[in-house]
């Protein structure tokens, strides 16, 4: 009997149909971050969300998962990542971390980030979580850029620990969460393979044109310990530590890379690491 499995590396033309859901994402985190602020719900911040979906011809495919009902995943203060839209107040020093994902024409995108809001009377705190949401979005970065000339797969989880090692405060290391993972990402939201944010033995798979990941470094200030509270979605910290939540999906092509759910295919960001994405032709 023949099995045939089916291969984690796209075509060119099924990469250039990624291009409308990674942006559709994108609109969708813009939209979040125009409104939050302290006094605004979580509710509402997924309410713009999905109108901005909406606007640019898609719909949510975080609605997709079974038993998921809303459009993004608000997760606040020692809350990692799934925590569900609600009745909750932002207050100011919190730090949110907001998850998102458009499908268009069956294809998906899917993108995440973290924003600290100000509060004049805490500003050690607002500090403190600020260089933590830097740092994860650095080491996403650094993530990233690895891909652009990496061989294997794993080279990433490697440079994105590498990051978060060196920019970890004196004494102080962030822990990176290892139960959860990036993912490949195309028909559907999560595909293989595995995007690991860590160091691991293995090489993981090629990195050729056709490759698509998304890449979500989650990294918190303690430790990496973390359980589900009672609503079976929200991942928080064990030991009360805040957390911070970065993701883009990026696609290898024969030119290059270019980050689906980045307006500029990522090319500030990338500046600083000496990569200049190309967007597929």
């Amino acid at each position: 009997m023949t099995v045939f499995r089916k291969s984690i590396y796209k075509t060119p033309d099924q990469i250039r149909a990624m291009i409308a859901p990674g942006l559709a994402t994108a609109a969708s985190l813009d939209a979040v971050r125009a409104l939050v602020a302290p006094g605004v719900t979580t509710l509402q911040l997924d309410a713009a969300a999905e109108a901005a979906i909406v606007a640019a011809g898609g719909h949510s495919n975080f609605k997709l998962v079974p038993g998921y009902r809303h459009t993004v995943c608000t997760s606040v203060n020692e809350d990692v990542v799934h925590g569900i839209p609600g009745s909750r107040v932002l207050q100011a020093g919190d730090i949110v971390s907001i998850d998102s994902g458009a499908e268009i024409d069956g294809w998906n995108g899917d993108s995440a980030m973290t924003i600290v809001l100000t509060d004049p009377t805490r500003p050690e705190l607002v500090t403190e979580r600020e260089r933590l949401s830097a740092v994860t979005e650095g080491s996403l970065w650094a993530g990233i850029a690895e891909l652009a000339t990496a061989r294997h797969l794993n080279q990433v989880g490697a440079a994105i620990e590498e990051y978060v090692e060196d920019h970890s405060p004196e004494g102080k290391p962030y822990g990176i969460l290892t139960d959860y993972v990036g993912h490949g990402i195309g028909r559907t939201m999560h595909e293989a393979p595995p995007v690991f944010n860590y160091r691991v033995r293995q090489r993981g798979p090629e990195v050729k044109p056709g490759l698509v990941v998304a890449i979500e470094p989650m990294v918190v200030a303690g430790s990496p310990d973390t359980f589900v509270r009672d609503d079976e979605w929200t991942v928080a910290t064990l030991d009360g530590g805040s957390a911070a939540h970065w993701e883009h999906s990026v696609a290898v092509h024969r030119d290059g890379i270019w980050v689906l759910t980045a307006h500029d295919g990522g090319a500030a960001a990338l500046a600083a690491f000496g990569v200049t994405p190309v967007r597929p032709a």
